[in-house]
């Protein structure tokens, strides 16, 4: 690969307060004077280290990657231009990269279209675009989740409108993103709709274990729900509600919260209700207050989880290990966070979210060590 790396290579590192946890400090990833109105960055590591930021600006989406683990970024590499790029709220292009290849999803309010593109070069060049969704239109509000799982297995989940009000539609790929199955119907809530603006949510677990996550829409309640696919998404398992506690709310939050898969097959949720965060397991596990907030996202590896988010929207970003009561500061004004790790121990940990200023806005990383 031919990276024209940014100059910070070595990078200081701050002792966080959850136990050994250290982060470098902040890098630019991309700057206002290289690509203009850069938003909504996404991050995802490879097996072997390497990091890719897929992010959106106007109609264009780029990539920037990392092969030092994310202490310094290279030029960012156009994917595709998308006319009517869904962009905000924590819409926005999503990335999964794994065994050489990288694959990023995105979506067009224009023509309404879910779309991906695969590189076989870490990000260098890449394909023409692939149509995920299989009814014309049926994506256009914009809000979609993407995840790989430890066997490479790519699993795409959307608010669908090819039927009456907002479903929740998904489709895999056993190619890396080459080409993908028949869409699947995967949950139809009994009001006819779901949560019309929140973001839906994807993990896969060492057994190729699907869990899907999005808020609910039922009797005015604004409820986070989940399902379970044991067979590749042919089917899956009756839904369940999220914590005891229901958010009475005529309107859309638009935070749709996260979730991972544990190397031993746990479940493990965030997700917000009114302006308090919570964690939960599996359908039998109770919910876990964690800190006021939102935004919140989730990653777990081999070893370790990490869960990060933001206190206010503009406020400051947090950051912690999954299990701990502790959390210290990364930023203190922060949008749109996300957190990626490798399915292999011992890879960098690295977090990405949007910074502005009266100069515009910047996408910065960090790299969390232990």
């Amino acid at each position: 690969m031919k990276s024209k790396l940014l100059a910070v290579i070595a990078t200081p590192l701050l002792l966080l307060s959850s136990g050994q946890l250290f982060a470098s400090e902040p890098v630019v990833v991309v700057s206002e004077a290289a690509v203009s109105g850069a938003k909504q960055p996404r991050v995802a590591v490879d097996r072997a280290g390497m990091v890719f930021v897929a992010f959106g600006a106007g109609q264009e989406i780029y990539v920037c990657s990392s092969v030092d683990g994310g202490n310094s970024f290279s030029k960012p590499i156009r994917v595709a231009q998308v006319p009517g790029l869904a962009l905000g709220m924590r819409r926005g292009p999503r990335i999964v990269a794994d065994n050489g290849w990288v694959v990023v999803s995105a979506i067009s309010h224009e023509s309404g279209d879910l779309m991906s593109w695969r590189s076989d070069d870490n990000g260098e060049s890449w394909s023409e675009a692939k149509n995920v969704n299989d009814a014309k239109n049926s994506a256009r509000e914009g809000l979609h989740a993407m995840a790989v799982g430890p066997n490479g297995m790519i699993v795409v989940v959307w608010l669908d409108h090819r039927n009456k009000g907002a479903q929740i539609f998904g489709t895999i790929s056993l190619d890396g993103g080459m080409s993908w199955k028949p869409n699947q119907q995967i949950y139809v809530s009994p009001s006819s709709t779901v949560c019309e603006c929140c973001h839906p949510s994807v993990a896969i677990g060492p057994s190729n274990e699907i869990y899907v996550m999005w808020r609910n829409s039922i009797a005015g309640n604004r409820d986070m729900y989940v399902t379970r696919s044991d067979d590749k998404g042919e089917t899956y398992v009756d839904a369940w509600k999220l914590g005891k506690g229901t958010w009475q709310l005529n309107a859309c939050p638009m935070d749709g919260g996260d979730l991972a898969v544990a190397g031993d097959g746990s479940l493990k949720t965030v997700w917000r209700r009114d302006k308090t965060l919570y964690t939960t397991g599996d359908e039998k596990s109770n919910e876990v207050m964690l800190a006021l907030g939102e935004q919140p996202c989730l990653a777990i590896g081999k070893t370790n989880g990490y869960l990060a988010w933001i206190e206010r929207r503009g406020g400051e970003l947090r950051i912690s290990q999954l299990d701990s009561k502790k959390s210290t500061v990364l930023a203190k004004e922060a949008f749109d966070p996300s957190v990626g790790i490798s399915h292999e121990p011992s890879k960098p940990v690295v977090v990405v979210w949007e910074s502005r200023n009266t100069s515009g806005t910047s996408i910065l990383a960090s790299t969390i060590h232990e």
